[in-house]
Order: structure tokens, then C-alpha cells, then sequence
């Protein structure tokens, strides 16, 4: 048989993942600050992007008011509506005019207006003009005015607060050096996390000088720092208030038998009947297990909603996407008309790099655009299934998984599983993330429609609350009970429930609840 050379014509289809459609994927799971942070790079390095600050103005300063885009306004959908719109990007904005001045821009004429500029301050004590930059009268050397942010209190750290009382405690510079060193070892809440017998090899000092000097540093502020353990740190605090006797000691020792609830042995171990116990326990509750917690200041982080929920006046629910977590990111067509008159472009380096920006800026706030309808569509989705939960509350919160939702709009399960991750809707019954409308299915013991898992939950949790002193429930009570009410539940089901709610054992509320029915009202 001759071999021979032919041609064919063959179409086939294939995933290619281009560099773009990646980042268009990613897009999708950023948080509002991590997607503000990528824009504000990509703003950085392409010079026709401009963002659209809150009050309408443009980043930049050549911005005509007149030219202003529209602002971007979340249509309005239905639960029940079948295709959700999205907000429209206008990449063309800004149309050429010519160079005007500031007061033909705005109408004004800013000859007449007065100035600013008052008579001289004279100053209250020249000879401290020098020291004293904020006093009326001194504008510094420089010309400038008194600073602010030299007024502002710091916030004090942990550390800088023992450091501060450690002179006045120790006077030996050796036991300051111990002491430094073992405030090197504190952790956040204020413990001790230093092996004693180390730092005395490290030193070449005695475990004992070691203990002295930790044994002062436990009396400093605030109380109960220090502490190795939550023992320790209980009984220093409970040594200051003059309250440590050998009955709170042994409370102290055994907070394992505390945390179980078993006061029949307490009361054996420390001697005491029921009512002194309860007095020690009220005690207890007073101290501070985290003595360091109160000056470790962290930045409060808020929670911007993607999603708006609000109810419809005539009927059903309004599902808007939030202006505030919508980033407004323009092509400055203007710049790159007004860089190609000016043969700016002449050189094919240059008009590679314009068209690359332009390409990269097109992309960009198309990809935006996309990001804004798929949130839209899951949004609306997730209300039109959820609309039960809106109305009466957790008790009728439906099962729901991705795969519903993806079949609803037509996407895939990992899309949307992106969208709901790290996005939050602001609904009447408050704010919540994506991810809680979606629970597994918990079967019906009559046949019936299945129940949603973190309804059942609240049903376990509303139960445990209304229960009283004579009648607490055990976790078969509550299958029993749930049971009843349509709800097939497993006894071991009920137990990790009520364990990752931090609900204690029925053995366990019962002797706390009838320890604390004997505690007089205040």
C-alpha cells in the first residue's frame, strides 16, 4: 500500500484556560475588599481605567463634570421573576471636549470671595514657640500647622503595660532581665508560655531566682497575668480579692469537675454545702480567665452585603445588588483619543502597550459586568427558594444545595459555589452569608417534605431553652419529640447537634439548672 500525504478538515472542541479566564473565575469568590485591592493594582498600571469615587467624582482630576457616567443602579427583581437582569457597565464615557478652565467649568467666579487669610495670631508665649508647635500663633518652621495625629492617645500594648510597673516592682537590673525575658513569653491572653527550667540554663541562674521573680510578676496588672494555667490564673486572681481559702482552693483544683456539672463531689471536696457552693461559683464567674484579652486591639473588620433584600409592597421581595459593594470602573476612551492626536503612538512599542491596555481595560470591566449578573442570578434564586424562611423565620428554612440552584440558572455547581463563598445578603431577619441558605435534607418521619438541617437545629435549640428544672430533656426525649412534630431524627444525629452548639449534656443541665433555681433573685 502507497503512503501518501492528504488533507483533512476535522472540527473538534477543546477547554483552553486562558490566563483571562482564570482571573474572570477568580473574580467570582473575591471578597469586597480583596476585589477593590485587585482593582486599585490594575488601576495602577493601565492609565485608561478610572474608578468612580462614591460622590460621582472620577480618580481622576481632568474629569469634566459634565461627563460624567451615570451611576450604576441594581435593577429591581422579583423572587418570582424568571431571568434576573444585572447592572450595566458603560465603558465609553467622557466624550472629547476642549480645555476649559475651573471657573467655566462650574459657573463661578471666585474673584469676590473672601480670603481665607485672617490677621496674625499673636502668640500667647513666644519664648515657647520653639517647644510647642500646636500653640496659636506658630505655624512651624516649615509653615505648617499643629499635627493631629499628635493628639491622638496610642493604644497600649500588653507588654508595654507590665514593662511600665516591672521598675517599680523589681529593683535588682538581674530579676528586670528575668522579667523582660518572661514577658517575651506571654501569649495574647496573658499566660505564660516559657519553660522555667530553660530560661534558667539560658540565664545560668537558679530555678529558684527564676520562681521569685515570677512569683512578683504575678502580682502586677492586671490581675491574673502570668498564669500557666487557667487554675493558677483563677486562684492569683482570687488571691487579690482576698477570697482564696482552702474551699476555693479546692474549686480551683478541679475545674475538670466543674466543667461536668458534678456538684455532689464538689461539695464534698471543698466542704461546703450547696448554698455555700453557689456563692463560690458566683465567684468564680466574676474573674477574668483572660486577663490579657482587654489590650489586644484588633481591627473591627465590617461587613459590606453584596445582595439587598427588601419586601415588595405589592407582594413578594425586592432583590437589589448593593451600590456600595459595586465597584465602578471606567475606560477612559478620551485619554486614548487624545494620546494618539498627539502622535504619541507613533512608535509600534507604544501602540502595542495602548492596545494592551485597552484590550486589558475592556476585559476588565466586562468581567465585572458578568460578576454582577451571576451574584444577581444566585441571589435571586436563593430568595425565590428561601422565600418561606424570609417570611416566618428559621423554623421554615428549606433544604438547599448548589446543585438546585445551578440547575435553576443554568450554570454549573462549582460557579456557584464561588459566588457563595465570602458573599453576604442583607435581608429583615438580618445579615447573613450565601452559605447559610444552603443545609442538607433531613427526611420526614410521616413521608412528608424533608426538613432543613439548621432548622432542626433550632427546633433542638428552642427546646433546650423552654425546658424546665423537674423536666430536662435527654437527647431520645428529643427524638421522641421531634418525632412527633414530622422530624426523623437519629439519638447520635441529636448529640452532635446539640455538641456543636455548646449545649451540655442533659446530666449536665440538670445540676445546673437546679443549682441555680436555689440562687436567691437580686
Amino acid at each position: 500500500m502507497a503512503l501518501s500525504a492528504n488533507l483533512f478538515l476535522r472540527q473538534s472542541q477543546s477547554l483552553v484556560m486562558t490566563p483571562q479566564l482564570m482571573q474572570s473565575i477568580q473574580l467570582l469568590q473575591m471578597t469586597h475588599i480583596e476585589l477593590m485591592q485587585f482593582i486599585s493594582q490594575e488601576i495602577e498600571r493601565n492609565p485608561l481605567l478610572e474608578m468612580v469615587a462614591d460622590d460621582g467624582d472620577l480618580g481622576g482630576d481632568s474629569a469634566d463634570p459634565t461627563d460624567r457616567p451615570p451611576p450604576i443602579s441594581a435593577e429591581t427583581h422579583h423572587a418570582n421573576d424568571d431571568a434576573p437582569a444585572a447592572p450595566s457597565l458603560d465603558s465609553d464615557w467622557y466624550e472629547e471636549n476642549g480645555n476649559t478652565s475651573l471657573n467655566d467649568r462650574l459657573d463661578a467666579n471666585f474673584d469676590n470671595a473672601f480670603s481665607d487669610e485672617g490677621s496674625a495670631v499673636r502668640p500667647d508665649a513666644p519664648e515657647l514657640l520653639s517647644q510647642w508647635k500646636s500653640m496659636p500663633g506658630n505655624s512651624g518652621e516649615t509653615g505648617e500647622g499643629f499635627d493631629l495625629d499628635d493628639f491622638v492617645a496610642g493604644q497600649i500594648s500588653l507588654r508595654d503595660h507590665l514593662n511600665q510597673q516591672i521598675p517599680f516592682a523589681l529593683s535588682n537590673d538581674a530579676d528586670r532581665l528575668i522579667a523582660a525575658i518572661l514577658v517575651d513569653h506571654l501569649d495574647e491572653a496573658g499566660y505564660l508560655r516559657a519553660d522555667l527550667d530553660e530560661v534558667s540554663s539560658r540565664l545560668g541562674r537558679d530555678r529558684d531566682a527564676i520562681e521569685q521573680v515570677l512569683e512578683t510578676l504575678q502580682t502586677l496588672e492586671p490581675a491574673g497575668v502570668f498564669a500557666r494555667t487557667l487554675s493558677e490564673c483563677l486562684a492569683i486572681q482570687l488571691r487579690q480579692r482576698d477570697r482564696y481559702d482552702p474551699a476555693m482552693a479546692g474549686l480551683v483544683e478541679n475545674l475538670e469537675l466543674l466543667a461536668k456539672r458534678d456538684f455532689n463531689t464538689l461539695k464534698k471536696i471543698c466542704g461546703v454545702d450547696e448554698e455555700d457552693l453557689i456563692d463560690m461559683l458566683a465567684e468564680i464567674r466574676k474573674l477574668n480567665p483572660k486577663p490579657g484579652s482587654n489590650f489586644e486591639h484588633s481591627a473591627t473588620e465590617s461587613v459590606t452585603p453584596d445582595i439587598v433584600v427588601r419586601t415588595d409592597p405589592l407582594g413578594g421581595w425586592k432583590v437589589e445588588l448593593n451600590p456600595d459593594a459595586l465597584p465602578r470602573v471606567l475606560v477612559n476612551q478620551n485619554y486614548m483619543a487624545a494620546v494618539g492626536r498627539q502622535g504619541g503612538t507613533k512608535d509600534s512599542g507604544d501602540q502595542a502597550f495602548m492596545s494592551e491596555c485597552l484590550q486589558s481595560a475592556n476585559w476588565l470591566t466586562r468581567s465585572l459586568d458578568q460578576r454582577a449578573k451571576t451574584i444577581m442570578k444566585v441571589a435571586v434564586e436563593i430568595v425565590r427558594q428561601q422565600s418561606a424562611f424570609l417570611e416566618q423565620g428559621v423554623d421554615h428554612l428549606r433544604p438547599l444545595n448548589l446543585k438546585i440552584v445551578a440547575d435553576a440558572i443554568k450554570m454549573h455547581e462549582s460557579t456557584v459555589s464561588r459566588v457563595t463563598t465570602n458573599k453576604y445578603m442583607m435581608t429583615p431577619r438580618g445579615l447573613f452569608e450565601l452559605k447559610y441558605f444552603f443545609s442538607v435534607s433531613i427526611a420526614s418521619a410521616e413521608g412528608g417534605d424533608t426538613h432543613s438541617a439548621e432548622a432542626v437545629r433550632h427546633r433542638i435549640r428552642m427546646m433546650i431553652a423552654q425546658e424546665s428544672t423537674e423536666a430536662v430533656l435527654s437527647d431520645d426525649d428529643i427524638v421522641c419529640t421531634l418525632k412527633s412534630s414530622g422530624v426523623d431524627l437519629a439519638r447520635r444525629t441529636v448529640a452532635k447537634y446539640r455538641e456543636s452548639m455548646n449545649i451540655p449534656s442533659s446530666v449536665q443541665r440538670r445540676r445546673e439548672k437546679r443549682a441555680m433555681a436555689k440562687v436567691p433573685a437580686i
